[in-house]
C-alpha cells in the first residue's frame, strides 16, 4: 500500500459496477429446519404404547467424510476478500487483502485493509463482511478453513493490524513471529493473493510468490528490493496489502518479519515499504493471547 494516491489499498476504486444492496442483512441469514423425530413421544401422541415398531426398517449408520486437509505448502497464508464495502454516496464495493494466520482465531494484515468512509484505519467490528481463506494455495484446492472477521485491532506504530476470527484453526501451524531486528542483506520470501496488474484489481485464483532482499531499515518499517527481474507473480500488486514478508526452510512454517504496506506500480522495479513485526511483536502477543 502507499500514500493516498499509490497504496495498493483494499478500498482503491474497481473497475467493476457498484452495487446498491437491498436487504443485505439476508445473505448471511441462517434458517434452522426442525427434522420430524420418530419415536415414544410421537407414538404416545398419537395414541400409540410409545414401544418401537419391530417391523420398522432399521436405519442405517450414519458416515462422516474426512475433512479435506490444508494445502501443506504455506498453509499459514491468508487470503481477504469483501463484496459489501460501502461506498460515499451509497452503495458497495469488492476489494481483498492478504494476510497470516499468526494463532489460532488471529490473522495479521495491513491496517489499511479495513478503513471508513474516508478511508481512516477503524478497529473494532468492520462495517463490512471480511471473509477469509486459510491453508490453500489455489481456489480450487479441497482443503483449508473459511472464517469472517468479527475484531480487528490497530498497530499503534505502523500500518499493521490484527484480524479476529469467528472460529479457531487448530490444525495450521501459525507463523512466528520475528523479534529480531532485520539486517540489511537479508532475504525474505513473500507471499500474497494480490491482483496481476496495477489497475485492472481483483485477487488472483492462486498464491504469488517471490524473493526479496532488505535494502533499508526504518524505525518501523523496512525497505527490500526484488531478487532478479521484478513480475506481477512474484512481487506486490494491489491488493496484496498485508501479505507476509517471512523465512522459512520447510515451505510449511514460517517466521514473519513484516507485512505489505506499499511500493511501485507492479510489475515496476523499485523498494517495498513493508511493516516490521519485531517492533509491535510484544504487542501482538498481547492482543491474541
Amino acid at each position: 500500500m502507499r500514500t493516498s494516491s499509490q497504496r495498493r489499498r483494499l478500498f482503491r476504486p474497481r473497475a467493476t459496477a457498484v452495487a446498491v444492496l437491498a436487504g443485505a442483512g439476508l445473505a448471511f441469514a441462517h434458517t434452522t429446519t426442525g427434522a420430524t423425530l420418530a419415536g415414544p413421544i410421537l407414538a404416545a401422541a398419537a395414541g400409540g404404547h410409545g414401544l418401537p415398531d419391530p417391523a420398522a426398517p432399521v436405519p442405517s449408520p450414519v458416515t462422516t467424510t474426512p475433512r479435506p486437509a490444508p494445502n501443506s505448502t504455506l498453509p499459514f497464508n491468508a487470503k481477504l476478500t469483501s463484496d459489501d464495502i460501502p461506498v460515499p454516496g451509497g452503495g458497495v464495493r469488492n476489494g481483498a487483502c492478504s494476510g497470516s494466520l499468526i494463532a489460532p482465531q488471529w490473522v495479521i494484515t495491513a491496517g489499511h485493509c479495513f478503513h471508513d468512509l474516508a478511508d481512516a484505519r477503524i478497529g473494532g467490528r468492520p462495517p463490512y463482511t471480511m471473509t477469509v481463506t486459510i491453508g490453500k494455495v489455489k481456489d480450487t484446492d479441497p482443503g483449508g478453513h473459511t472464517a469472517r472477521v468479527v475484531d480487528v485491532k490497530q498497530s499503534p506504530v505502523n500500518d499493521l493490524a490484527l484480524a479476529e476470527l469467528d472460529l479457531a484453526i487448530n490444525d495450521i501451524p501459525p507463523v512466528t513471529l520475528n523479534t529480531q531486528r532485520p539486517v540489511v542483506g537479508q532475504q525474505l520470501q513473500f507471499a500474497g493473493w494480490g491482483s496481476h496488474s496495477a489497475t485492472v484489481l481483483g485477487p488472483s485464483d492462486h498464491l504469488k510468490r517471490g524473493r526479496f532482499t532488505v535494502s533499508g531499515i526504518g524505525q518501523s518499517t523496512l525497505e527490500a528490493q526484488p531478487v532478479g527481474k521484478r513480475t506481477v507473480e512474484n512481487g506486490p500488486c494491489p491488493e496484496d496489502s498485508g501479505g507476509p514478508f517471512f523465512t522459512s526452510d520447510d515451505d510449511h512454517t514460517g517466521t514473519l518479519v513484516a507485512i505489505v504496506n506499499t511500493g511501485p506500480p507492479c510489475p515496476q522495479p523499485g523498494a517495498e515499504t513493508i511493516a516490521r513485526v519485531d517492533v509491535v511483536a510484544n504487542w501482538i502477543r498481547e492482543q491474541t493471547g
